[in-house]
């Protein structure tokens, strides 16, 4: 995504102050070049994200191509209750642990019933596909996330977090998540800042002959539309990363904004290890009895329970476990969201919680949003659409980026040789009462996001040392 053209000129007085003009004539030089680097160095890694990320906005529509099978039945006349469900799923498979259960969304959509099995990796679901009208058990596949990815779109997610290299592959994408928003930011005011004969040249590239002036008008162009996506799926992948994750989970808990959870914990058992859940003001008041050992109203009478407070329609259900009653919880991303959540007390149906997505925190809210944005499951085919959409402009505008590199390259000489990087030295245009506030806020941001941190320092090492070893060469062929 490197955007290093010599031709370029920065914008004319007359839209500014001279002050502005001359700051940014100090500033354009340093961000051409830190463009340059992190568009050749970073691009490679960002292209596996792009053509992975593609690949898994795709995978949702395959998906029911592929599984069509286990997804879908001939709608029937009446859907049999739950439990019949349930226990057609547990006798297809004795060895495995009912964990939950996605009922029928749909006329003609089978109902889920999610397992703990022995035949399943670690961190995925055994998931038996039940026919609503018949109770027939038309299969079952893994199951991973939220989201209920099977196994290619499954694949393929992990392939995008972590190329199937576990923690040392999440590096690999926090690098990724890392560096996009810089690169498209810092290409965004390169190509503002360019002085034009017209506007329309800003938003629309330019026709012609082949050329490298061509390319940049791609380049450029097809980023300014691109920048807002790539900048939010940027900020929503770092949600997920290691390093800075944790940095975006500290500063969501102390502007209030973490993610509520519906309080399922029966009275007198003890807390789930992970704090179980619960949230301010939305309890019942009062404590619920805990229920005798085998005292169960059924997962019917708890779905039946949870519709009368709301929470109907495309909904999951968690079976009570670890002292815990039911948990009902709205499944539905579409615009407007339907996310409400309550608890069932498995002894006699009454609710002990719940918990409305309107009361979410407004950071909480953004974040959930954000993040089914980015999984493509918000607004689900139009978001798919715009991922891969979005993937694509992010392909081109890499190969865009590589392709202006190779044509600056000397032509005379016959030895294969590469585009001439940025001048060095731009750091040293910028005035003090600029670099010092910049070189904090560089800083600072390093910190909150590791993994930009360690690179950039690597890249002003790496710049050092081929620094010195240009001078050294010079001085050689002086003397």
């Amino acid at each position: 995504m490197a955007i290093d053209d010599r031709t370029t000129t920065p914008i004319p007085e007359s839209t500014g102050t001279k002050q502005t003009a001359s700051t940014w004539s100090a500033l354009r030089p340093l961000l051409l070049r830190v463009h340059f680097y992190a568009g050749l160095l970073i691009a490679p890694v960002l292209l596996v994200a792009a053509v992975s990320g593609l690949l898994y906005a795709l995978s949702f529509q395959v998906e029911k191509v592929l599984y069509d099978h286990e997804l879908r039945v001939p709608a029937g006349e009446r859907v049999l209750p739950l439990s019949e469900q349930v226990d057609a799923a547990r006798t297809a498979h004795p060895e495995g642990t009912v964990t939950a259960v996605w009922p029928s969304p749909e006329e003609g959509a089978t109902t889920r019933v999610l397992m703990s099995s022995p035949d399943v990796e670690e961190g995925k679901s055994l998931a038996v596909f039940v026919d609503p009208y018949t109770a027939e058990v038309r299969g079952d596949l893994p199951s991973y996330g939220s989201s209920g990815a099977l196994p290619l779109r499954a694949w393929l997610s992990e392939f995008h977090a972590d190329l199937h290299l576990g923690e040392l592959g999440r590096n690999y994408s926090e690098l990724a998540a890392s560096w996009m928003w810089v690169v498209a930011l810092g290409g965004l005011l390169l190509w503002i800042g360019r002085r034009r004969a017209a506007k329309r040249s800003l938003f629309l590239p330019e026709r012609g002959p082949k050329s490298r002036r061509r390319t940049l008008s791609w380049h450029g162009a097809v980023g300014l539309w691109a920048v807002t996506g790539l900048v939010l799926l940027s900020a929503t992948g770092l949600t997920w990363s290691r390093y800075a994750g944790e940095n975006v989970d500290v500063l969501q808990a102390r502007l209030g904004g973490t993610t509520p959870t519906v309080s399922a914990t029966l009275d007198g058992a003890a807390p789930a290890a992970d704090g179980g859940g619960g949230h301010e003001g939305h309890g019942t008041g009062h404590q619920q009895p805990q229920a005798p050992a085998g005292a169960d109203v059924g997962i019917d009478r708890a779905v039946e329970a949870a519709a009368a407070q709301g929470v109907a329609g495309r909904i999951a259900v968690t079976l009570p476990a670890d002292g815990k009653g039911y948990v009902v919880k709205e499944t539905d991303t579409q615009f407007p969201a339907h996310l409400d959540s309550v608890a069932v007390d498995p002894a006699d149906g009454r609710i002990m919680d719940e918990l409305r997505f309107a009361d979410y925190p407004l950071f909480a809210k953004l974040t959930r949003i954000g993040i089914d944005a980015h999984m493509g499951v918000f607004l689900g085919l139009p978001n798919q659409l715009a991922l891969a959409a979005l993937m694509v402009g992010l392909i081109l505008l890499i190969l865009w980026g590589y392709r202006m590199w190779w044509l600056r390259r000397p032509t005379k000489e016959r030895t294969l040789s590469f585009g001439r990087p940025v001048p060095r030295g731009a750091w040293r245009k910028v005035p003090a009462v600029l670099l010092l506030p910049l070189a904090a806020g560089t800083a600072l941001v390093g910190w909150f996001v590791p993994m930009l941190g360690i690179s950039l320092l690597a890249f002003l090492v790496l710049d050092a040392a081929l620094g010195a070893l240009a001078a050294r060469r010079a001085s050689q062929s002086a003397s």
